[in-house]
């Protein structure tokens, strides 16, 4: 079925959807991951966003239950050159095409793929509209300029759960409910309430395999309940879109970081360091991919990184922090530190299993442990 992607600057692609008929629209992005488009599309950091992967064959390995990494999918449209239909994998439960259609989300392939991405790459990331019902390249473009932008866009509360919940070996599950306030799940390691802006599960396996306890809130989950609970740690996770654009939130973390040990991921972490008096501001095409080289500052260290951020922070008027992880090619900020208080963050997370001991929440759990030891 014939489909025409359109861009806000009047570029255009011909192409054929492969789930279908529909329109769809968002931020345009390039990624750059040779393998993984399954947790790129059930990652909430890339609602509004649809993802052109730079991959030329895409949907060889199918779709499997390993890579679950959220109960829907968040991505409006995957863009690619050439769509595998009938995966080789033993693993495979589902085709790419079938796991998209199920969800909704647009599958755009036969475009040249480089060549968008080499035009992303040179003006930036772009609104942009894709749709089988009008193929009115005019119409399209105006549609595309007529999109919000993601600067100043919450979209927070549009993948954010409304309900505290916890983590078990089955997945997420609903808390147990004292009147307003949830209960603890069964643990005996430390207990750490785990603010949700958009989290993937990784995340919340990672902090489990480590031996936390873990219980997982709403984005403006009140001070007072968090009292009530009496955590020994909070953790900020990931999520979408401008950090800028929920300022809520920022008056209650600056007051978690007066109470607890904290640790911010993504957009966590860019939340954490603006509510410390930082800045942020939008990167031209952001770090979209598993190739970006980040320096550890106080080892010298390079490692190689996967990321999904359009937005970066800027500490250098807050005397308070210290940058750790600086990126490579733009010289980014992707981590800092407190220099006072038992409080870090991290714009990627870093290491596939417990062992990477450079991973934010290894990194973190050792806070926790030895702020409390004293």
């Amino acid at each position: 079925m014939k489909a025409i992607l359109a861009l806000e600057d009047g570029t255009w692609f011909a192409g054929h959807s492969f789930t279908g008929a529909g329109e769809v629209h968002g931020e345009v992005i390039f990624q750059t991951s040779m393998s993984g488009y399954q947790g790129i599309l059930a990652d909430p950091a890339y609602a509004g966003q649809m993802v052109c992967l730079t991959a030329p064959l895409v949907g060889n390995y199918g779709v499997t239950l390993a890579e679950v990494e959220s109960s829907r999918l968040f991505c409006p449209a995957l863009i690619v050159k050439e769509c595998c239909q009938q995966p080789s994998n033993w693993q495979a439960k589902e085709s790419l095409p079938d796991y998209l259609s199920r969800h909704g989300v647009m599958g755009l392939e036969g475009i040249d793929t480089r060549a968008l991405t080499k035009h992303l790459r040179v003006h930036g990331n772009m609104r942009g509209v894709i749709s089988t019902q009008n193929l009115s390249v005019d119409d399209l473009v105006l549609q595309a300029k007529a999109l919000s932008s993601r600067c100043g866009t919450n979209l927070v509360f549009k993948v954010a759960p409304e309900n505290p919940y916890v983590w078990t070996t089955n997945g997420p599950e609903p808390a147990a409910m004292d009147g307003t306030l949830p209960l603890w799940p069964a643990g005996q390691g430390m207990r750490v309430v785990v603010y949700d802006f958009g989290t993937h599960w990784e995340t919340l396996r990672l902090l489990s395999a480590l031996g936390l306890t873990i219980l997982v809130v709403p984005p403006l989950f009140p001070l007072s309940l968090v009292k009530a609970l009496a955590p020994q740690g909070i953790f900020l996770s990931s999520g979408p879109g401008d950090p800028a654009a929920v300022p809520e939130a920022l008056s209650l973390i600056r007051e978690l970081c007066s109470l607890y040990p904290m640790a911010g991921l993504g957009l966590g972490y860019q939340l954490l360091g603006l509510a410390l008096g930082g800045k942020s501001y939008k990167l031209k095409v952001g770090h979209y991919g598993s190739n970006y080289p980040v320096q550890e500052l106080l080892s010298g260290k390079i490692e190689i990184s996967t990321q999904n951020h359009g937005f970066v922070l800027d500490i250098s008027p807050v005397k308070d922090l210290q940058a750790t992880h600086i990126h490579i090619h733009d010289q980014s900020l992707e981590g800092f530190q407190h220099r006072k208080l038992p409080i870090l963050g991290m714009q990627y997370l870093s290491g596939a299993d417990v062992s990477d001991q450079g991973s934010l929440v290894c990194r973190f759990t050792n806070m926790l442990v030895s702020h409390h030891s004293h």
